[in-house]
């Protein structure tokens, strides 16, 4: 199976290269870093650590996926992690399985179902996390525990979903897309630590953690629009 990594980076030289690093490199083919609009080292640390490097200076996390997966057309399966080394980038086994027993399309990497790595997120992200899977549950029936940075998806069902959000969202409209196409989702529980350096784009602050709540209202509320359902929601 041609499995490639997509790595989401903004301002990460401090931790990208270990993460690339630690990568199990056997099960992937290609590790992509999308290098968004670093003002930092970090395009280069990629590079040296071993990693292909992709350019997207637009900001916006659902702008360096969708540019990873522009740029990885051969892909049978999409490996998506973040580059600031809090995820373990040596699980990516434990989150590819269910794709690769076919038991899955979509496959979460979720920090909740682990105490010690629910213990690890800051405050604002476990809220937010509660308040979206709470959503997600309510509006699409179904049960889902983490926003996960950590996830894999089979490249043709990601494809076929049209992903149209740009932001942090993008995970957000993932679920909640595959949900309505009645694709596959497991959970697989996964470790998670403090971030190796620097501080949080989206809960780092007051100002991060209100502009995420916003964000995570103002996505699902997009994704459950009538409108929205009329053009886009014609697939089984």
């Amino acid at each position: 199976m041609n499995v490639v990594a997509i790595i989401p980076a903004l301002d990460e030289e401090g931790s990208i290269g270990a993460v690339v690093s630690a990568l199990p490199c056997d099960l992937l083919s290609r590790v992509i870093v999308v290098d968004n609009g670093s003002r930092d080292g970090t395009a280069c640390a990629a590079a040296r650590a071993g990693a292909e490097v992709v350019a997207e200076p637009r900001r916006g996390y659902g702008y360096a996926c969708l540019a990873g997966v522009t740029a990885a057309p051969e892909a049978d399966t999409l490996l998506f992690l973040d580059g600031d080394f809090s995820d373990y980038p040596e699980e990516a086994g434990r989150v590819l399985a269910p794709i690769f027993d076919h038991q899955a399309d979509v496959a979460l990497g979720s920090r909740m179902l682990s105490l010690r790595s629910r213990q690890a997120l800051p405050p604002a992200a476990r809220a937010g996390n509660r308040l979206a899977t709470t959503l997600i549950r309510l509006l699409d029936g179904v049960q889902v525990t983490d926003l996960a940075p950590f996830k894999a998806i089979r490249a043709d069902a990601l494809r076929d979903l049209d992903l149209r959000e740009v932001t942090y969202g993008w995970t957000i409209e993932l679920i909640v897309r595959a949900a309505q196409r009645r694709l596959r989702i497991v959970e697989v529980p996964v470790r998670y630590r403090p971030r190796l350096a620097g501080k949080s784009k989206v809960s780092g602050d007051l100002r991060g953690t209100v502009r995420a709540s916003a964000r995570i209202l103002l996505t699902l509320g997009r994704l459950h629009l009538p409108l929205d359902h009329a053009v886009r929601g014609r697939h089984p």
